[in-house]
């Protein structure tokens, strides 16, 4: 239904915080990094079974990364005219959307070699660029965007796009379509979870 993130977008930029526990420690941004990262590193490398793996990444998800703010970016101009009611239900469903995508492919991502090769200050927050390597795949060059206190990921960029400008696109095209009708759209991510299980 929805392009609902970019795989390689959304999976090399979380296991770029797996993987980052050797990343000088340069700022905030980076000392975030790696905090974050080496956390990530214990749980995505390890040996346990995938279904344990999801089970204790779920927090740290949650905890580090923006997913509200993300959410609520997302929704774009929408976010105005949505009721409370809308948006409580749109900002639930899209926590479990997001959260999917990235534990889905969990198991796939071991073996990865990453350093960070610059930290950069935006006015979206500070911008930390690193190159991501898999076993047999193309090196990845991907940009954290890292703000707030305390510091959380805001947003994500691989191959030059950016998951929140990406999905904003995906769901304006979809609400368009449905006279900016949320509901609709609330709807239609609920069809996409039931499809998930």
């Amino acid at each position: 239904m929805f392009n609902v993130f970019s795989r390689r977008t959304v999976l090399g930029a979380v296991v770029s915080l797996a993987v980052a526990t050797g990343a000088a420690h340069a700022n905030p941004a980076t000392d975030f990094v790696n905090s974050f990262g080496g956390r990530l590193a214990g749980v995505v490398n390890s040996s346990e079974p995938l279904k344990q793996k999801k089970k204790e990444v779920l927090p740290l998800l949650k905890e580090n990364v923006d997913i509200a703010g993300i959410g609520r970016y997302c929704l774009g101009k929408y976010w105005r005219t949505a009721t409370p009611a809308q948006r409580d239900k749109y900002l639930s469903l899209f926590d479990q959307v997001l959260v999917n995508t990235i534990t889905d492919q969990i198991g796939s991502y071991q073996g990865v070699s990453f350093r960070v090769t610059s930290t950069t200050s935006t006015p979206e927050g500070e911008r930390v660029n690193a190159l991501i390597d898999r076993p047999g795949q193309p090196e990845v060059n991907m940009q954290l965007i890292i703000g707030g206190n305390p510091p959380k990921v805001m947003d994500m960029y691989g191959e030059g796009a950016s998951l929140r400008m990406n999905q904003r696109g995906d769901y304006s095209s979809y609400l368009a379509r449905h006279n900016g009708d949320v509901d609709a759209l609330n709807a239609a991510l609920e069809r996409q979870l039931s499809a998930h299980k």
